[in-house]
């Protein structure tokens, strides 16, 4: 397990480690049934304190995720509730899972360009530009934008998940999202960090992303560097 972090767009890092367990359920790395090691060996592992991985089991157990066997330990109980915030963000490491994690590049109020498909009602949004992460390793850049008539969003008050974001400071819940998966060319505004060179063919997703029917209120668009992530969809 690689440690979680804090930053200003950091989520709580007993979040981030209930996050980081609860995306090892949903891929199958850890199974019903399966007893999670001392508390004092995970904690320092992760590199946190005892108290702090304690809540985030508390919280896991809350959803029916973990139970708590007096005496014997913690088990995972993978029919709980394993909707995370993370949960319709499909990169992953080549070896799976990652945490993500999102360095903003730039927040902006603009008029919608021409190349943006048709979303929300108005002619304006927030562009948010990211450096995107899964735990310590680069592997995309993503540009999202959100209707203003939706709302705006703010980088000091911005999480590392939007949904969350969205939840918290506009009360927007997002139900679903419609990706296209294809190819190409890394964008011009790419930062030096990103492994790929610009103009270099990489992965590519579009999403548009629904709160309430009919017009989605999102859309998104990630280059990512398939050499270090791919794209996962599971049904369940």
């Amino acid at each position: 397990m690689n440690s979680p972090r804090q930053s200003p767009q950091s989520l709580p890092i007993y979040v981030q480690i209930a996050e980081l367990l609860t995306r090892d359920i949903v891929a199958g790395r850890l199974i019903d049934g399966e007893r999670l090691p001392p508390e004092r060996d995970m904690a320092t592992e992760l590199g946190v304190s005892v108290g702090t991985l304690r809540k985030a089991l508390r919280d896991m157990t809350e959803k029916g995720l973990v139970e708590r066997v007096q005496g014997s330990g913690n088990y995972i109980r993978a029919g709980g509730d394993t909707g995370t915030v993370y949960a319709m963000f499909r990169l992953e490491l080549l070896a799976g899972g990652g945490l993500p994690r999102a360095q903003v590049l730039s927040v902006d109020l603009l008029d919608k360009p021409d190349d943006l498909p048709a979303f929300g009602t108005s002619n304006t949004g927030t562009r948010i530009r990211r450096l995107r992460s899964l735990n310590d390793t680069i592997m995309g850049v993503e540009e999202i934008w959100l209707d203003a008539d939706a709302g705006l969003v703010s980088e000091a008050t911005m999480s590392e998940s939007l949904y969350a974001t969205y939840r918290k400071d506009l009360g927007i819940w997002i139900q679903r999202a419609e990706d296209r998966v294809s190819l190409g060319p890394v964008p011009a505004w790419a930062p030096d960090a990103f492994p790929l060179p610009l103009g270099h063919t990489a992965g590519y997703i579009e999403r548009l992303s629904w709160s309430d029917p009919p017009a989605p209120i999102e859309f998104s668009r990630t280059w990512f560097d398939p050499t270090r992530a791919v794209y996962v969809q599971r049904l369940k």
